[in-house]
């Protein structure tokens, strides 16, 4: 009679259609109980809606509650899905709460004049399809020091916390093809990185391709990308950066490992950012012969690790080195 994602509700039916002598089969297969279901959820769909519309206060106070709830009955229920998507709340940074339609709203706000025009004049009629990023945490702990990072130059982010929530951004993307969700540590550089001219782009660009080679070799990473880019601040001295898609396919394996289905190990697309304002890093690009030198590759080390160590605590062998060399270095 309720669908399992509604199971939460507590109440009383009147209804006079159905028998009471009936068994489990009968009523499973009985016009009136597919009713009853189709009516109960869209109730609870118009009573959400109409809670965020006109007490949206007591609404979101209830939303940490009920949210998991909601978004299970928007992947499984289509109709369901058709008038609450745009009731479902997203909290941001500063724990405010925004719809889906006032996100993307600020999303429009954050393009820059002089981007739209120049992509209208790339893009031609797609130009109005551009692809509107949102960036979200899925660990506040392990994601700080990039919360700390967009809250510093006032980047927009939400809280994406719950296990629903990857099923539910993936199922938002396929509704809505001007939408891309992406982890807070994915592509950072994207969010963080100063305004170049194309000649610094290109000589950022050619520095990196250089010490790519450097850090490949030394941490024995061929996958490893290296890019030197011009963030916000000075600091930090490098980001390490997933891209999404790798970051989704990896979690993907390990939910079919925990079911028992044999899967191999998915190496994953790491992108080494170096800050050019850092300097650190200043100083590599400055002595490029440095990069053979034993100073040179222990500040690469360090840079490479004090990356990572952003995105999860070094464990084993790597924290051993990492401590010894700190001691190094000191």
């Amino acid at each position: 009679v309720i669908p399992e994602y509604l199971l939460l509700l507590k109440g009383v039916i009147d209804c006079p259609d159905l028998p009471l002598n009936v068994s489990r089969s009968q009523l499973q297969n009985d016009g009136f109980v597919k009713k009853i279901s189709d009516y109960i959820t869209k109730k609870v769909a118009e009573k959400l809606s109409g809670m965020c519309k006109t007490e949206r206060e007591s609404y979101e106070k209830y939303w940490d509650d009920i949210s998991p709830f909601i978004k299970y009955g928007v992947l499984r229920d289509a109709k369901f899905a058709e008038k609450m998507t745009d009731y479902i709340l997203f909290k941001d940074l500063e724990e405010k709460y925004c719809t889906l339609p006032e996100l993307k709203e600020k999303g429009k706000e954050g393009v820059k004049k002089e981007d739209s025009v120049s992509e209208k004049e790339n893009a031609g009629e797609n130009a109005e399809e551009k692809v509107q990023k949102v960036y979200y945490v899925s660990d506040a702990v392990a994601q700080s020091q990039y919360i700390s990072l967009f809250k510093e130059h006032k980047k927009e982010a939400v809280y994406l916390t719950e296990r629903i929530d990857q099923p539910f951004i993936t199922e938002l993307e396929a509704k809505n093809s001007g939408l891309r969700f992406q982890r807070i540590d994915a592509d950072v550089q994207e969010a963080m990185k100063d305004e170049l001219s194309s000649d610094d782009e290109e000589k950022l660009k050619a520095a990196g391709e250089k010490l790519e080679k450097a850090f490949q070799s030394l941490l024995s990473k061929d996958k490893l990308h290296v890019k030197v880019d011009r963030l916000l601040s000075e600091t930090p001295a490098s980001l390490l950066s997933i891209s999404e898609e790798s970051r989704r396919m990896q979690d993907m394996m390990k939910m079919y490992a925990m079911s028992g289905m044999p899967m191999g190990a998915l190496p994953l697309e790491e992108t080494l950012i170096l800050n050019e304002r850092h300097p650190l890093v200043q100083y590599l690009l400055k002595h490029e012969e440095s990069t053979e030198t034993d100073s040179g590759k222990l500040i690469e080390e360090q840079l490479y690790d004090l990356a990572r160590i952003q995105n999860a605590p070094l464990e084993g062998e790597a924290m051993k080195n990492f401590i010894a060399r700190s001691e190094k270095i000191l």
